[in-house]
């Protein structure tokens, strides 16, 4: 034999090793990944918890603090991410809808990646802690995504649709884990990550969305997100409740998308956001620091503390805490920081409940109306409107107003899709969905040809590129062009 001829091992050998591998990449897929993402959740609610602390005791210095700290730490943080985590702005939720409609020769890591979960979990305690009006559900499911994804490209996960699959278990975890609410998180998956595709909710899913849940569980116990209420309705004396509520909520989750896809769209106000992105985001912290002093800082942060009172021990809220929420929640967003929408939304639908419970005290209990439009709200936002009542049932360990939620969310969605028809998170994917022009791209070999940057031509310029597989024939007739 000649010494420079490597010996082969027989095929049995072979075979054995492969399947070997392949077990192991499995078994790290769904059992590692779901413990890490668990892991990166709890870290996440746990960090929330100290920041928001950290938050009150900035606001108590002096009642007008926040009108200069707020404006700068929003152009900071609007620096630091798109100068280090290009990708992690805002809920998160439409990027890992943008890398779910990729193809496989998509390079999606500008979405997706343990750079983008550790960045991103950065950014929202930073939030959080400056007082945004914003939450970490959002940015738990593209971190619990971005960690699923980590696990492509090894062994068996080769093929888009393992990918996708990958993607969809890493969402549904992170919401899980995010509200402890684990039929929540399939439904969102179905419901909101899977529009374009079919969703099979096979047992690789279920076990990531079991394990993470079950990690949340022993390390943070088992918790209600807004506590408990025993509210309920009588199904044929509650007709009208449940209608004023589906419709107020989904009226007023259909005006927020609305405004919210305006505000981004806007093409002069895009311009605007590109060229002075730490002023507009400076501007945006100091509406949002005008609106919590006004306030006396009760629209700061999540909302959480204020919606568990109202929804737990019926306490009225200030009648301006819904729409002011609202336009906190909305300078917020279009700012271009990190930071989630579920929670904000919630306390929004809480406050807008509460409105209608003083106004009409007799129609039905305090605490039912506003679990009511928390749920329609909700469904007006997202147009999920089986996430929506699962979440609110689950999250208060209230099954006693399953078919009074259920009714409202969908009344709520319909009545969304007249004001807003496009959906929220669809509509704000596609600022993801062209590749950035300022990632560098790494072309990579293969048999067949090469991964390449190409330009994408639109509106008759060139507005970004994407990650397209070229044949080995048309990459010289495109780097001659």
């Amino acid at each position: 034999m000649n010494s420079d001829q490597t010996p082969k091992l027989p095929d049995s050998n072979v075979r054995y090793w492969t399947h070997l591998a392949e077990i192991w990449h499995r078994g790290a897929a769904w059992i590692l990944g779901p413990v890490l993402v668990g892991l990166m959740a709890i870290g996440l609610a746990l960090g929330s918890d100290g920041m928001s602390v950290i938050n009150s005791h900035l606001n108590q210095l002096h009642r007008f603090a926040p009108l200069i700290f707020m404006p700068l730490g929003f152009a900071l943080l609007a620096y630091l991410g798109h100068r280090f985590v290009p990708g992690s702005q805002g809920s998160g939720i439409p990027q890992t809808i943008a890398a779910t409609d990729a193809d496989v020769h998509t390079d999606v890591g500008y979405l997706l990646s343990w750079r983008i979960a550790i960045g991103k979990t950065l950014l929202t305690l930073g939030g959080i802690g400056l007082g945004a009006s914003i939450g970490r559900e959002g940015p738990t499911i593209q971190i619990g995504a971005s960690v699923m994804h980590s696990f492509f490209r090894r062994g068996p996960f080769q093929s888009v649709e393992s990918r996708r699959i990958l993607i969809l278990a890493g969402g549904a975890a992170g919401i899980a884990a995010a509200f402890n609410t684990p039929l929540a998180g399939v439904m969102f998956a179905i419901e909101e990550l899977s529009k374009k595709h079919v969703f099979n909710a096979n047992s690789s899913t279920l076990v990531t969305i079991i394990v993470s849940g079950l990690i949340s569980l022993s390390l943070l116990g088992s918790y209600t997100y807004f506590g408990t209420t025993a509210s309920s309705l009588e199904w044929n004396g509650s007709l009208s409740a449940i209608l004023l509520c589906g419709t107020v909520g989904g009226a007023a989750g259909g005006l927020f998308s609305r405004l919210l896809i305006l505000l981004t769209f806007h093409r002069r106000l895009k311009v605007l956001m590109n060229r002075r992105r730490l002023l507009f985001a400076a501007v945006c912290g100091l509406v949002v620091a005008v609106l919590g002093v006004c306030s006396h800082g009760l629209i700061f942060g999540s909302g959480y503390e204020p919606t568990r009172l109202s929804l737990q021990s019926s306490v009225s809220l200030p009648w301006y805490f819904g729409v002011a929420k609202l336009f906190a929640t909305l300078a917020s967003s279009v700012s271009g920081i990190a930071g989630g929408i579920f929670a904000p939304s919630l306390s929004i639908g809480a406050g807008l409940g509460d409105n209608i419970a003083a106004l009409l005290p007799n129609m039905a209990d305090h605490s039912a109306i506003v679990l009511l439009v928390m749920t329609a709200y909700l469904a007006g936002v997202t147009r999920a409107p089986v996430t929506s009542f699962i979440i609110a049932m689950e999250m208060t360990n209230n099954h006693q107003m399953l078919l009074p939620l259920m009714a409202a969310s969908v009344v709520a969605s319909r009545i969304s899709k007249f004001i807003s028809p496009i959906p929220l998170y669809h509509k704000l994917s596609e600022n993801f969905l062209d590749y950035p022009q300022n990632t560098t791209v790494r072309r990579k070999e293969t048999n067949r040809g090469h991964l390449t940057r190409v330009p994408v031509e639109k509106e008759g310029e060139k507005y970004s590129s994407k990650i397209k597989y070229q044949p080995e024939g048309e990459l010289d007739r495109i780097r001659h062009q």
